[in-house]
């Protein structure tokens, strides 16, 4: 398993970070900081646990041991912060089936605030004008996946932790996420994502944390 420790200050912070699921080991004593600023690529196998990582930073998923620090206190001391702070799309798509594209995107912008997004350029750049008016549980698994991507542009908050961003984009798609992904760096937020291939973001390189296939059951 490769670490990495940032030396600057850190927004979030992983110690001693152990994940045991279904009896196997995933990754194990894993430390390494993010920085204000910071864009940070977890890659690695299938099965060596990426997502179980981010739902780990996110506090969706309990670490077996170690812990989570946000701006240097455990992040359940400082948990409603923390969740102002933080987005997070998974690798399902989590959008509200019985709402259309466009009441999708204008639901996270009335939970956020965000009012100067126009939602139907948006929906056009993201291959979904047309499809504004369907039911999000009828599109297909890309469309719903575009359909959660829409919260990128609906949102306040400052650490995005998002996994498989750029499945099922085309390449219009991944250019207009890149673009989105650096506008958020330049504006002084912080990203962590997981995916398979490299990513160009300008001039922007990401950090990387590669978990390695442990395949050690217990």
């Amino acid at each position: 398993m490769t670490q990495v420790t940032s030396t600057n200050s850190s927004l979030l912070h992983a110690e001693q970070l152990s994940s045991i699921r279904g009896g196997r080991v995933l990754f194990e004593n894993l430390n390494f900081s993010v920085s204000v600023g910071q864009l940070w690529q977890v890659s690695g196998p299938n099965g060596a646990g990426k997502s179980s990582l981010l739902r780990i930073l996110t506090g969706l998923l309990e670490p077996s041991s170690g812990a989570v620090y946000f701006n240097g206190q455990p992040r359940n001391q400082n948990w409603s912060e923390f969740c102002q702070q933080l987005l997070f799309i998974g690798h399902k798509a989590a959008v509200k089936g019985e709402l259309s594209a466009l009441e999708n995107f204008h639901w996270q912008q009335q939970l956020s605030s965000v009012k100067n997004v126009d939602a139907w350029e948006l929906l056009e750049k993201l291959g979904l004008l047309g499809l504004e008016d369907e039911l999000t549980a009828r599109l297909s698994a890309g469309q719903q996946r575009r359909v959660a991507l829409t919260r990128l542009w609906a949102t306040k908050a400052s650490l995005w932790i998002l996994d498989e961003p750029f499945t099922a984009l085309d390449v219009q798609g991944i250019a207009l996420l890149q673009q989105r992904l650096v506008e958020h760096l330049r504006a002084g937020g912080t990203i962590i994502f997981t995916s398979h291939q490299s990513l160009t973001l300008s001039d922007l390189t990401p950090e990387k944390l590669i978990l390695e296939y442990q395949g050690e059951s217990l």
